[in-house]
């Protein structure tokens, strides 16, 4: 077990933060909480590309022959040595259980063997906390839309002591959603970027494609019926023997996805009484999405930010960040740190 006596106290903190919760391994270092010396990410897109989707086993695999030439890819990018590190910052859920184990196991055998501090840290509040790299002075609390391939949630960021839930999606996440039909629409994997691209060259009116409120003052999502009804319409296309036409089904397909997001997001800013909106995850690199954000928040007052796109997809720097805030509450796990792939979010502040 790590005791919080083991704390090295030094007037350098140098956090090593690891992320293996899906197909990307990463390794940073974080300074002082504000300097990101490092932050090294092996990509497994091109491996899981002919699968169309991520295959777990397969991302497992790859972790554990590329866990080490990252860390120490990113040790010589910081120009530190193990010895000079000062805790150890990693993700254990939630995600693909034998991807989180490579990196959890990882993570506790370098504390253990440094003597130093152990942080465990939710991938979502990792995403979350991404904003804080290069906005270092946002105000809390604010309102955070996690947009993701395994995630679309709204959260009530309050404080460093306490984030909220307050709507999560029912069935598929938008992420999965923009793969999935990519997949269909033959634009290879993975599919946001690829139906971003294409639905620049589209009408997004040229389809009225349905669009899930779930009710008066709902705030969770639903993209399974969207989905399900551009499907049927490629079906139905593909068997009358007509050509599909892919920028503008790309561009409705969008537009469905971005005005439901946009739109519930100012509904739990305007419920919760918030001034500030923060995005998160991969799909908040989508530039539709920023845009139409900033343009429908424009006459509020209200102010949008989001990370650069390296923190929008899975990567150590923001899990880095996330660590350091733990740390400052004192916040540290021991050797029984486990992963655990369906980790709640707010479970993780009442530990």
């Amino acid at each position: 077990m790590i005791c919080q006596e083991a704390i090295i106290i030094s007037d350098r903190s140098l956090i090593l933060a690891i992320e293996t919760s899906c197909d990307d391994t990463s390794a940073a270092v974080l300074e002082d909480g504000r300097n990101i010396l490092a932050n090294t990410i092996y990509s497994q897109i091109a491996t899981h590309r002919p699968f169309g989707g991520v295959v777990p086993e397969i991302a497992s695999r790859q972790h554990l022959e590329q866990i080490i030439p990252v860390i120490d890819g990113a040790l010589a990018e910081a120009a530190i040595s193990l010895q000079d590190l000062t805790a150890i910052g990693v993700t254990y859920g939630p995600g693909l259980v034998g991807a989180l184990l490579v990196g959890v196991a990882q993570a506790k055998a370098l504390a253990y063997a440094l003597k130093i501090p152990l942080i465990g840290v939710h991938h979502l509040v990792g995403h979350i906390y991404a904003n804080l790299i290069e906005h270092p002075n946002l105000k809390l609390p604010a309102l955070c839309l996690v947009v993701s391939g395994g995630h679309t949630s709204l959260v009530l960021w309050r404080s460093h002591q306490e984030i909220k839930m307050l709507g999560a999606t029912l069935d598929d996440a938008a992420g999965e959603a923009f793969d999935k039909i990519a997949r269909e629409l033959g634009l290879g994997y993975p599919g946001g970027p690829a139906i971003e691209k294409m639905a620049g060259f589209g009408d997004p009116n040229a389809f009225a494609f349905p669009r899930a409120w779930l009710g008066k003052g709902s705030l969770d999502f639903s993209f399974s019926g969207l989905k399900s009804a551009v499907l049927n319409y490629l079906n139905n296309t593909k068997q009358r023997g007509d050509q599909i036409p892919i920028a503008d089904v790309s561009a409705g397909f969008q537009e469905a996805i971005v005005e439901v997001l946009v739109e519930k997001t100012i509904l739990a800013a305007q419920m919760h009484d918030l001034n500030t909106i923060v995005l998160a995850g991969g799909v908040a690199a989508n530039q539709r999405l920023r845009e139409s954000l900033r343009q429908k928040t424009a006459a509020t007052g209200r102010q949008v930010l989001w990370p650069s796109p390296v923190y929008c997809t899975d990567n150590a720097a923001m899990i880095a960040m996330a660590a350091y805030y733990r740390q400052l509450e004192g916040d540290f796990a021991d050797l029984s740190l486990n992963a655990i792939p369906y980790l709640p979010l707010e479970a993780f502040f009442k530990k």
